[in-house]
């Protein structure tokens, strides 16, 4: 015994663990040995201290490794997943923001062509002086906010307004603004599957006052006369007309959604010379905007408008009275009338003239009071 020599852990075994892990290198066993387990991974002891003399090893060749040993080798290929994962977001965070840098720089490029043929009369317009891309990127991104969320326009009967061709719209008027009308334009040329644009017939005031007579020819707006109407049909336009005139838009609070008198009925007269269809046109939720409770007849007068309105904040409130109040609005597209069936003499028949014109009239009043038996209230 006293020859005996102790064989230091850390000693002895190397031999065998050198054995044992060039053996694991080359094997495809997928069970690691217990010595490639203990001296690889993060945490693998590159050297183990000698025992002191006289302390024989305390732990077996062929004992267990513990299972934190035999999971490290797995640890820095999950280590690795977990860096590739925040690099993959960043990549897909990365192209997104790409993705919206370059609709901006589109935007922008737009924006600034758009701006070049301002500048350079690069543009068209048509003989009325209708400017159909200043239309369709400034005054209607102008108009929709007060369509689509102050007054929530709901469209009804679209699909009755002619893919192509002429056709004359012939609607409603109230509100003591024409605003009527304006949202009656946006809701064409925003809804209709076709793309269509409606030319409005305007009175004489709006072609007489500063500012509002060139937006008004921009946004494809023409007198009221027969002659301008006519043009426009032979072209294959969508016209509209509200032949109540400012009876229709300055009539008090009083005689809301009754309608005024037609006129002599000239808008059949020019359907039938041309052969459109007429289309029927109720638009609920205009009449609540300014209630009229009164007319000055007087300023009317020194100003040269047809009224003055007085409602209940205007103009008591000054400039804040002008604001309309903001009312839910239901525009409604009826069945088209056709004309096309007539002889070309039935526009000098003067009870077809009149039977034609009741019976649009009769129409747009009857959905009138239907609308408003389906409302749920003034504002929603």
């Amino acid at each position: 015994m006293a020859d005996a020599k102790v064989i230091p852990f850390g000693e002895e075994p190397r031999s065998r663990r050198g054995g044992k892990r060039a053996r694991g290198r080359g094997s495809s066993s997928s069970s690691p040995s217990p010595s490639s387990s203990a001296g690889s991974g993060p945490h693998s002891l590159s050297s183990v201290p000698d025992q002191p003399d006289g302390v024989e090893d305390s732990m077996p060749n062929d004992a267990p490794v513990p299972e934190q040993a035999q999971s490290e080798p797995t640890e820095p290929h999950a280590a690795a997943s977990e860096a590739e994962g925040p690099a993959t977001a960043e990549g897909a965070t990365g192209d997104a923001t790409e993705s919206g840098g370059g609709d901006w720089d589109r935007r922008l490029a737009e924006g600034f062509a758009f701006l070049r043929r301002r500048v350079t009369g690069d543009y068209e317009v048509d003989e009325f002086g209708y400017d159909k891309e200043l239309t369709d990127q400034v005054l209607m991104s102008l108009i929709r906010p007060l369509y689509a969320n102050y007054f929530r326009v709901e469209v009804k009967g679209i699909e009755n307004i002619p893919s192509d061709g002429g056709a004359l719209v012939v609607s409603n008027h109230s509100g003591t603004l024409p605003l009527d009308g304006l949202m009656m334009q946006v809701a064409v040329h925003d809804n209709h599957p076709a793309g269509r644009h409606l030319r409005l017939l305007a009175a004489d005031l709006v072609f007489m006052l500063p500012v509002v007579n060139e937006l008004a020819r921009k946004a494809g707006h023409t007198l009221a006369c027969a002659e301008d109407a006519e043009r426009l049909l032979q072209r294959g336009e969508i016209v509209g007309v509200m032949p109540e005139g400012f009876k229709g838009l300055g009539k008090p609070f009083g005689e809301r959604y009754k309608l005024q008198r037609f006129g002599r009925g000239g808008f059949v007269s020019t359907a039938l010379r041309h052969g459109v269809p007429i289309v029927p046109c109720s638009i609920v939720g205009a009449e609540e905007i300014y209630p009229m409770i009164g007319n000055s007849k007087t300023l009317a007068r020194l100003l040269g408008f047809p009224y003055f309105p007085i409602t209940p904040t205007f103009p008591w409130l000054g400039p804040l009275g002008a604001l309309p109040l903001p009312t839910k609005w239901t525009i409604q597209f009826g069945e088209p009338i056709p004309t096309d069936g007539y002889p070309p003499e039935a526009e000098e028949d003067p009870m077809l003239m009149f039977n034609l014109t009741d019976q649009v009239r009769e129409q747009i009043q009857h959905t009138l009071y239907k609308l408003l038996v389906q409302r749920r209230s003034v504002f929603f």
